[in-house]
């Protein structure tokens, strides 16, 4: 890797967790060069503006969250055990995602608006593609006769509102459990979409 590209990754790196703590609109100049301990000559050397730093600051933390979602479905072979690995990483990881400052999706979904109208379309990418895949276990799940026949997308919604707003909930009211609670039971709602 070129230096160029160290700096870059580096920048982003450094301005993903500032980003996901203070929001797009809450992040100053002087908070990135902070957080990255560079100039603003370094930064706006390796990225056109903020605007752009934001968006790979936000594919950075995304991609994190990607793969914790892909750690926790290592060995999963049924659509159940899937959708519940889906559940499990909230549950189990909720301490580390909140360390980083929330979810990255909704902390960027509800802070981006018309303003900034490329990174609302990566949020509402990032959204759309999880939606997508949860629809897709639940489909194969329904293929292979081992979950009821539901309308997947409407389920794979339903899990993405009741995980997000449980982590809002948690985060504001500071009461963890809400979110442990509200796991366990979309767990339990899985488990009655079993054919057997």
């Amino acid at each position: 890797m070129v230096r160029s590209e160290k700096t870059r990754q580096l920048i982003i790196e450094k301005t993903a967790e500032v980003f996901n703590k203070k929001g797009y609109a809450g992040t100053s100049l002087s908070d990135l060069t902070a957080a990255t301990g560079l100039t603003k000559g370094s930064i706006y050397g390796n990225f056109k503006n903020k605007e752009e730093v934001a968006i790979e600051a936000f594919r950075f933390n995304h991609r994190f969250m990607v793969n914790g979602f892909q750690q926790q479905l290592t060995g999963k072979e049924t659509p159940i055990e899937k959708l519940l690995a889906f559940v499990d990483f909230f549950r189990d990881e909720y301490r580390a995602v909140f360390d980083r400052g929330g979810c990255a999706l909704l902390n960027a979904a509800t802070d981006v608006d018309d303003m900034e109208p490329r990174l609302f379309q990566e949020v509402k990418a990032a959204f759309q593609d999880w939606r997508s895949g949860l629809a897709d276990i639940i489909t194969e799940g329904i293929d292979r006769q081992e979950i009821q026949p539901v309308d997947a997308r409407k389920m794979a919604q339903k899990m993405i509102a009741v995980m997000e707003g449980s982590i809002l909930l948690s985060k504001t009211l500071e009461e963890p459990n809400i979110l442990v609670d509200n796991m366990d039971g979309l767990k339990r709602e899985i488990l009655h979409l079993k054919t057997s």
